[in-house]
């Protein structure tokens, strides 16, 4: 089992940080891709928080493990392998990582998640982490998340292997949740049940139901024929512009 510290050497060399051309310290949104591995749309998120005067890091859970988009798309998004709660560790050790830079604000973090990245941000909101073998890591603690001020979460993964829809949220934070209306992982009303229990355990959550498909900020899915996803733009946009805004009232 890895520790927090061999964890973010694997994930370093592979996760693109993105932002303003300075040293200064400066808040930071860790982003975390979904089962499809990383893609286009996010660099578009990471413009938005550079414009807000942000920094991002996208992290890909992907390539330290030698996986290709492919080999996520046949055994992550089937659920064959790494459900959520495995990938926390990555969320944990990224926060540790990121906050050690002398160019990141360590006392303001965002942490971001798509599909199964935001899975993997819900597992963990909802583990006491005082065993290792909640998050697969080594060196977990509460106080780990810290730094973290907010979650901002796109159409998030809530079906089978899920904890946040039956577990209590441990770690109150301003959490927003874009949730697509025609998801076919999970219904509107499985999305606002996961809400609605982070409400109870003290969160301040923030919901907008976008009427679109599940990843309909992705391209790359418009090119396949046989997905129930599609991109929209105009979504996308609106999108776009509520995380900048949330970007925002965090700083």
């Amino acid at each position: 089992m890895d520790t927090l510290e061999q964890r973010w050497a694997r994930l370093e060399p592979h996760a693109a940080f993105i932002g303003p051309d300075d040293a200064a310290p400066r808040p930071t949104v860790l982003m975390f891709h979904g089962c499809g591995g990383v893609q286009p749309h996010l660099q578009e998120y990471a413009a938005a928080a550079a414009l807000a005067g942000w920094r991002s890091v996208i992290v890909d859970s992907y390539a330290p493990r030698g996986w290709s988009r492919a080999y996520g798309l046949s055994f992550v998004c089937t659920g064959v392998r790494f459900w959520g709660f495995e990938r926390a560790g990555d969320v944990l050790a990224t926060i540790d990582g990121v906050s050690r830079r002398p160019d990141v604000d360590a006392s303001r973090l965002v942490v971001a998640g798509w599909s199964h990245g935001g899975w993997a941000i819900m597992d963990l909101m909802t583990m006491a982490l005082e065993r290792p073998e909640e998050a697969r890591i080594a060196g977990a603690s509460p106080e780990l998340l810290d730094p973290v001020r907010g979650l901002f979460l796109l159409y998030p993964y809530l079906g089978l292997g899920t904890r946040a829809r039956h577990c209590d949220w441990r770690y109150p934070r301003p959490t927003y949740g874009v949730i697509a209306s025609r998801d076919h992982l999970g219904s509107p009303a499985i999305h606002e049940a996961a809400y609605e229990r982070a409400r109870r355990s003290g969160y301040e959550v923030e919901t907008w139901l976008a009427e679109g498909t599940h990843a309909f900020d992705q391209p790359q899915e418009m090119l396949l024929s046989i997905s129930p996803m599609r991109r929209d733009l105009a979504l996308t946009r609106q999108a776009l512009d509520r995380f900048s805004g949330f970007l925002t009232a965090r700083a």
